[in-house]
């Protein structure tokens, strides 16, 4: 709401407490529109009482607009006839004696002073298209005298936004209304409503009915765990709750009305929003079970993956070929570093990998299985962020070899340092593999070294990731630097 903060600020002297109320106003106004037919503004005074602001509208669902322009961060000034000047001043509703005419059209307006703590901090206008209200009938009967419950309300300054609620989900008056007496009883159904109830399986009519020992009635597994239920729809507080069975879910907005007898503030009974979720419940549940299904391939694989590693490593020892034993590890390597991945994958519900921990095991591994003399520290120094599962297969392979291959040929199975330094640019992921051994000999190309089946595994992986992968000297000429650079469109 940056109009209502900009104007608030610069115009008012209204304190935090009243701009807050007014912006949770904003936030859960609509069932207002929608109930009175109306578009809603909301004009706050200036530091000039004779001045006022619109710093928000609403037009509602219900029916056809009755303004066609936007008129937030428009002012009324010095206009004694205007009916925000005249609600302001008398702290009273007020109506226009006959329908004003707007763009050619029957517009009723009506003003309501928002009354907090014995002071007007701002009006609400009601303009409804007259020519745009329905046929009179029981729902639209019902909704207007809904309206006016609500429009006194929000003159006593009684209108407030729901604690901890979910605005996706949130029911709306378009989704289905109730409307409940303080006894108990269904004096009022919208069709949607009664629709939504046929679903949980409702036989009859909503209209007569005590709503509380009909739910329980549709949900028998509410009968041992039903009393916050209970409590919920008895409307003695703002809540949001599910009603639900086997065969339905509906969503219901409790909002309790209150009216004024001589100045005695007394029970108007319940405004009950009803929605029906049933179709995102299922899902909401297909989902939970697809996510389920693909942790446990992923902990499969992981689990193949590590038996072939042990395999490797079995008949590594059994192989007296160095060559042959060198190939095995290796390959031992490149199993695990896939493992590592799918074993991250198989314990979250993301389908982004932090990837510094998948790093780190890589770094861990490869220093055990690489170096076969000697004392290799492998570490990193920086983040990779996170990365898409799709991208960490890629990335946890190409990084293995380039580690692989720094202790083999760099440090040449010895002591020394391999550290993995990643960094984000504007547009990349940097990943530069460092060692501190022997350089790369003079003319070294990677087009010269294309039979190399780590550097040929690199080459591709970054590739088909659309980056770069580049293998030179250190500067100090002490060690080798791997660079790979992938494009963030790819992350």
């Amino acid at each position: 709401m940056p109009a209502l903060n900009r104007i608030v600020a610069e115009r008012t002297r209204l304190d935090d407490t009243d701009i807050s109320w007014l912006e949770d106003l904003v936030d859960d106004w609509q069932m207002l529109a929608d109930t009175s037919f109306s578009d809603l503004i909301l004009w706050v005074p200036d530091r000039d009482p004779n001045v006022f602001w619109a710093v928000a509208q609403v037009r509602p669902d219900t029916g056809p607009t009755a303004l066609e322009d936007d008129v937030v961060g428009e002012s009324v000034a010095y206009d004694d006839e205007s009916l925000v000047t005249e609600a302001f001043m008398s702290a009273e509703m007020c109506e226009t004696s006959d329908n004003k005419l707007s763009a050619g059209i029957p517009v009723d307006v009506w003003a309501i002073p928002i009354v907090r703590h014995g002071d007007v901090v701002a009006v609400v206008e009601r303009h409804t298209n007259q020519m745009g209200v329905r046929a009179p009938g029981n729902t639209e009967d019902s909704y207007l005298e809904i309206a006016d419950i609500l429009s006194e309300m929000l003159h006593h300054g009684r209108f407030s936004r729901f604690p901890g609620s979910d605005r996706a989900l949130a029911p709306k008056v378009t989704d289905g209304v109730i409307r409940v007496a303080a006894t108990g009883m269904i004096t009022f159904a919208s069709p949607n409503a009664l629709s939504a109830f046929r679903r949980l399986g409702l036989a009859g009519d909503l209209d007569g009915e005590y709503l509380i020992p009909m739910v329980r009635e549709l949900c028998p597994k509410l009968r041992e765990v039903g009393q916050s239920l209970t409590l919920d729809l008895e409307g003695r507080w703002l809540t949001e709750t599910d009603i639900e069975n086997s065969e339905a879910t509906l969503r219901a907005r409790v909002i309790p009305l209150q009216t004024w007898l001589d100045d005695v503030e007394v029970s108007a009974g319940t405004l009950i929003l009803i929605r029906d979720l049933t179709e995102l419940r299922d899902r909401d549940r297909q989902l939970v079970t697809k996510d389920a299904t693909i942790r446990e391939i992923h902990h499969r694989v992981k689990n193949n993956l590590q038996t072939v590693a042990a395999l490797l490593r079995m008949q590594s020892r059994r192989i007296s070929n160095p060559d042959a034993k060198d190939a095995l590890k290796q390959a031992m390597g490149r199993v695990s570093a896939i493992a590592v991945v799918h074993e991250i994958l198989s314990q979250n519900f993301e389908e982004q990998v932090a990837f510094d921990e998948v790093a780190d095991r890589i770094l861990h591994m490869v220093g055990d299985v690489a170096a076969s003399s000697g004392s290799v520290v492998a570490r990193r120094e920086g983040s990779f962020g996170d990365v898409p599962a799709e991208t960490a297969t890629a990335l946890s392979l190409a990084t293995t070899e380039l580690c692989q291959n720094a202790i083999e040929h760099s440090l040449d199975s010895s002591s020394g340092n391999v550290i993995v330094r990643p960094h984000r640019t504007d547009d990349a992921l940097v990943v530069d593999i460092v060692s501190d051994g022997k350089p790369l000999p003079a003319g070294f190309s990677l087009d010269d070294h294309r039979s190399s089946l780590g550097l040929s595994i690199v080459t591709t992986l970054v590739q088909d990731l659309d980056g770069t992968f580049t293998l030179e000297n250190n500067s100090d000429r002490v060690g080798t630097c791997a660079r790979l650079v992938i494009p963030l469109q790819r992350m």
